[in-house]
């Protein structure tokens, strides 16, 4: 599996926001380390499918995201910097919600969702309402939901956010520094 970014570009008007960016993505975890502005967020949200490209390609496996409809998604996961929780939902919810959203079946959504818990110690806490959660719990609680697809690359958005999380839990444990 590989994901090809080729010659990406996004213009705002006069603004260049992604500049002719041109990598290829193997099964990792992946995020981008840079300045305020540098346009981290822009790439990865073209990468994600939530930004079309000015121009420029992106392919899995030599397929478009058009090509692969819905299966372009199952092989992504994404932990954006500023994630939106739905405040009073539990995290529990939050996760089957997620799952839903991501077309997993109610029983392994529901699986999958005790074993992603567990594993981001929130178990003991997911019947509490998001709103009540620290910081660190709400990162945790993203990371959980990144990963209920099993995703063949995850990516992060700001990942020096994590680095305190850097544990063996994952199917690809959470690198300190992630250079692309």
């Amino acid at each position: 599996m590989e994901l090809q970014l080729q010659n990406l570009r996004k213009q705002y008007g006069t603004k260049c926001a992604v500049d002719n960016v041109s990598v290829h993505l193997k099964p990792g975890v992946y995020g981008l380390l840079g300045a305020n502005g540098a346009g981290k967020t822009t790439l990865m949200r073209m990468i994600c499918g939530v930004l079309k490209p000015t121009s420029g390609n992106i392919r899995l496996d030599g397929k478009s995201m058009q090509e692969l409809g819905e299966r372009y998604y199952t092989h992504l996961g994404y932990m954006p910097q500023d994630f939106g929780f739905y405040p009073d939902f539990t995290a529990r919810e939050f996760m089957l919600y997620m799952a839903a959203v991501k077309g997993l079946d109610k029983k392994h959504a529901k699986t999958r969702t005790e074993e992603l818990l567990e594993l981001v110690n929130l178990r003991d806490v997911a019947d509490k309402k998001v709103k009540s959660y620290s910081g660190g719990m709400k990162q945790r609680l993203g990371i959980a939901q990144a990963e209920l697809n099993d995703p063949d690359i995850l990516i992060l958005d700001e990942p020096t956010a994590f680095t305190p999380m850097c544990k063996p839990w994952q199917k690809h444990p959470l690198p300190c520094k992630i250079p692309i």
